[in-house]
């Protein structure tokens, strides 16, 4: 396979996680809590799991250092993705993955705090500019009733935090794992926080097994797994400097577009400008990355 290929995975997984975020919320619209959600999405990572594992011949990584970057990676993305859970019962996809396409923000300000990496003048700008679309992004208008207080905020703040994290160790576990091996336990950390999803459940609230609850969480959640799979053999292909950013910023994008076009909604001229404002920052601090990577190799 041709390491020019590694873009073709970009795009396979911006489509894919884009079309997920759009509708990770239509099951629990449909009365499929939102905690057996993340437990479906746990375990549709199993399959996606042994099939990249069956790719690479069955090899895993499993000395000390593996196993602790990889779990690492995987825990903090299973968190993130437990709580957004949560989120998405509270407020809608279209302001949520705004603010969630600015994870590259934490993963440039933790390679330049402990690194000691520079970025170009656009990644400053870039995360200047994702300040004020947050600031943009909470303005509630007196005549919104769907979406009160900032509780939302506080708590999509959680998986900013754990994703951008990720991100960051994730340039660590790239240079000594393989690919395949970081997403197993990625897929194990999923696993291991399943407990905590089923503990967290309602139980008084009616459960909706049939075919618009349950069979439509698996078909929902096998979007994401299997486009994190996508994702894994983007990183395989190419270069994790550029990779993470592109593929944090972009899918969160498509999901705002569909999801405006799935409720047929018109938010609040600063909300608008909010979310243009964070595509605009997470484009620029993608090309900040990539201008890094170049003035690296030179």
């Amino acid at each position: 396979m041709k390491t020019r290929n590694w873009k073709y995975f970009v795009v396979l997984h911006v489509i894919f996680l884009g079309i997920w975020g759009a509708l990770v919320e239509i099951p629990e619209k449909n009365g499929f809590p939102a905690t057996f959600g993340y437990i479906v999405w746990a375990l549709t990572m199993v399959p996606a799991a042994l099939i990249a594992l069956k790719i690479n011949n069955w090899k895993l990584d499993n000395d000390k250092k593996s196993i602790f970057l990889g779990m690492t990676v995987g825990l903090l993305g299973a968190s993130g993705q437990l709580v957004l859970f949560m989120v998405l019962k509270i407020a809608p996809a279209y302001l949520v993955f705004p603010i969630l396409s600015l994870t590259p923000v934490v993963t440039i300000l933790l390679a330049i705090l402990f690194l000691r990496e520079r970025t170009k003048l656009i990644g400053w700008l870039g995360i200047a500019i994702a300040l004020i679309a947050i600031l943009a992004l909470s303005y509630q208008p007196a005549e919104n009733g769907s979406v009160t207080g900032y509780l939302w905020i506080l708590l999509t703040v959680i998986p900013l935090l754990t994703w951008g994290t990720q991100g960051y160790v994730m340039r660590f576990a790239n240079q000594s794992m393989k690919a395949e091996s970081i997403f197993f336990y990625m897929m194990l950390s999923s696993i291991v926080l399943a407990p905590a999803a089923l503990y967290m459940t309602d139980f008084s609230e009616t459960v909706n097994w049939e075919n618009d609850g349950l069979l439509l969480s698996i078909g929902v959640q096998s979007l994401n797994a299997f486009g994190v799979l996508f994702l894994v053999y983007a990183f395989r292909y190419g270069k994790a400097i550029i990779v993470a950013p592109m593929t944090t910023a972009l899918s969160p994008v498509l999901t705002v577009v569909i999801s405006l076009a799935i409720y047929s909604v018109v938010p609040h001229p600063i909300i608008i400008g909010g979310i243009v404002l964070a595509i605009i920052a997470s484009v620029l601090m993608v090309m900040a990355e990539i201008k890094t990577a170049d003035d690296n190799e030179q």
